[in-house]
């Protein structure tokens, strides 16, 4: 995904593009929505902040990439990754739990075919690192990555390998064993993200970053990408007013988001992207100051 960003010289007014192909890829998941695109503008606004924070909390994790740069690159001491999903939650709790080893190990092993993948997908998992590996492989091999039931299997792909497209195994297994060397950083919980922020919202020392499914403005996307689509916007920003600690989210550029935004007196700013299909489109930024950006 390609996004077009603030521009880093004053002068120049035009929108520069970014080019994702620079941001080192830390996460094995291939996922919708997912924020590799915004790891330049993350970096910037945690050195914005007065101090650096001893914790990031991530409570709409995903494939967690900007809790992933902030234990790679030591910006915060600590990180919370919250997931509610079961399938992805089972990927983290097994490489952040000693497993991460025995994962990229199995996924070297596995022989993709559309045989191989079709068992795989339709076996029932004896344990959290074997649904860690199913959920992997699904991943891996269906359209846009969508987790998602009823995703359908990549048939054609890039450059007509079909449902070997996406599937590297062994960048998939460097990125879970590099993982392992930070997982001493990370936390995860798997639960609710409103519990969590709940829970730390008066720890002046945490930062949070806060992308949740895009379903506001009766949207469908989230719903067809996401298991857990199902979200109280309202109810979110204003768990976002009453965090000590500062927060950065991203959200749909809807006219109900922009709304909220007003309501709780939060900054916004348009952040143009073009999608996966090249369409030019923009997200949302929102926060409580967004001078940074200027």
């Amino acid at each position: 995904m390609q996004t077009l960003l603030f521009p880093t010289d004053e002068a120049d007014q035009q929108e520069r593009p970014v080019n994702v192909s620079s941001v080192p890829q830390r996460s094995p998941f291939r996922y919708p929505g997912g924020k590799t695109w915004l790891v330049p503008v993350f970096r910037r606004w945690m050195a914005s902040l007065a101090s650096k924070p001893q914790l990031l909390v991530e409570p709409f994790a995903g494939g967690g990439i900007i809790g992933l740069t902030a234990a790679f690159e030591s910006l915060t001491d600590e990180v919370l990754l919250v997931e509610l999903d079961e399938r992805v939650a089972a990927v983290w709790h097994t490489m952040l739990n000693g497993q991460g080893e025995w994962l990229a190990n199995a996924i070297m092993k596995f022989e993709l075919s559309p045989t191989t993948a079709q068992q795989l997908l339709v076996s029932r998992p004896n344990n959290i690192q074997e649904l860690a590996l199913q959920t992997i492989v699904r991943n891996r091999t269906a359209h846009g990555g969508i987790l998602a039931d009823g995703a359908g299997v990549i048939k054609v792909g890039e450059n007509g390998k079909g449902i070997l497209s996406r599937w590297y195994p062994k960048t998939l297994s460097t990125r879970i064993n590099a993982i392992s060397y930070v997982a001493h950083r990370i936390s995860f919980i798997q639960g609710d993200a409103f519990a969590v922020l709940e829970s730390k919202k008066h720890e002046a020392g945490a930062a949070f970053f806060i992308d949740p499914p895009y379903t506001a403005g009766g949207k469908s996307a989230g719903s067809r990408l996401y298991t857990h689509s199902t979200i109280d916007h309202d109810r979110l920003f204003a768990a976002c007013a009453d965090l000590k600690g500062d927060f950065l989210m991203t959200y749909d550029n809807a006219d109900e988001v922009s709304a909220l935004a007003r309501k709780y007196g939060f900054s916004t700013k348009p952040v143009a992207m073009k999608n996966t299909h090249h369409a030019e489109m923009k997200e949302l930024l929102i926060g409580r100051n967004l001078s940074w950006l200027e």
